[in-house]
């Protein structure tokens, strides 16, 4: 693929799903097969700052410590994230902007550009086993602390602001699927076939 002239609009594909769904996994996969002409938006880097005592949304971790809650989308700094969308869209380096995150088919602004939505849906007992795997090997945190918050406010938070978003999708992805699945999926999702909800 090519780039297009600058100030002319590209397609979004937003790309939701709970924490550890595979949703990054299958973005980066994205990118990975075309990295050229690819954009890539983390929502995760539109968090506002965790000691911001003004913006976002507060609440106490299990630990005890009041911090920034995560899984909430009135923490992620909305206006910033669009802006990024749509210099991206405009700057004629791409041709798909892809925007990933827990808020991707939330946030007002995001879903209003996308041209594309996918949910990567994946069983809890997965998603939390592979949070928990996560922050063992790369933060070296204890398990039984992701364990707590899940209990006192993640999984509450999923059912209310992620979940529930799964409603607007226009493709379906089974998490548990292989990444090459998923992107062939998706791919016919923007070569406009009508692609049903996977069960794979």
């Amino acid at each position: 693929m090519t780039g297009v002239a600058s100030g002319q609009q590209v397609p979004v594909l937003a790309v939701a799903g709970g924490t550890a769904s595979g949703k990054s996994t299958l973005a980066e996969e994205l990118v990975r097969h075309d990295p050229e002409t690819v954009g890539l938006i983390h929502l995760d880097d539109f968090y506002v700052p965790a000691h911001d005592p003004v913006r976002g949304v507060r609440t106490r971790s299990a630990s005890g410590a009041d911090t920034l809650d995560w899984n909430h989308p009135g923490s992620i700094d909305e206006g910033a994230a669009v802006a990024a969308v749509d210099a991206l869209t405009t700057g004629g380096l791409c041709r798909l902007v892809v925007v990933e995150g827990l808020f991707a088919l939330t946030l007002p602004a995001v879903v209003a550009r996308a041209t594309w939505r996918v949910y990567v849906d994946t069983p809890d007992d997965i998603r939390l086993a592979r949070k928990i795997l996560r922050k063992i090997d790369v933060l070296g945190q204890d398990p039984g602390l992701s364990l707590r918050n899940y209990l006192l406010s993640g999984r509450e938070r999923h059912a209310e602001y992620v979940a529930p978003s799964r409603a607007r999708a226009d493709l379906v992805l089974d998490g548990t699927a292989s990444a090459e699945v998923m992107l062939s999926a998706v791919h016919l999702l923007m070569a406009g076939a009508r692609a049903q909800p996977l069960a794979v």
